[in-house]
């Protein structure tokens, strides 16, 4: 059965700042290949870390919504963490989208 995700990746785009789009284009294309639906994705820029814990201050930050197995999560994490180009990922399960059920009309007295 497949889920909802949301997978937070920080991009190790120093020196590559003009190649940003390339990396994104190339990430989105290894979720589809391994199998993941994408529902969005947001390129949210360059961010300054809160603290420096490694040789980074600053990373690209992409937001990833996609639909997939369970077992594709770790996977994905495993495939990611050898790109020299994704310096940190978070992977998330989402609440399933349900509808509002409709509102009551108020009776009149």
């Amino acid at each position: 059965m497949n889920h909802r995700y949301e997978a937070l990746l920080v991009l190790n785009t120093q020196g590559k700042e003009d190649t940003v789009k390339e990396i994104t284009d190339r990430l989105e294309l290894e979720f589809q290949k391994e199998g993941a639906q994408i529902e969005q994705v947001q390129k949210m820029d360059k961010r300054h870390f809160s603290y420096v814990a490694g040789p980074l201050d600053a990373g690209y930050y992409v937001n990833v919504i996609f639909t997939a197995d369970p077992q594709l999560i770790a996977k994905l994490h495993s495939k990611f963490k050898l790109d020299p180009e994704v310096y940190r990922q978070n992977y998330q399960r989402l609440v399933a989208k349900k509808e509002k059920p409709p509102k009551k009309l108020a009776k009149a007295k």
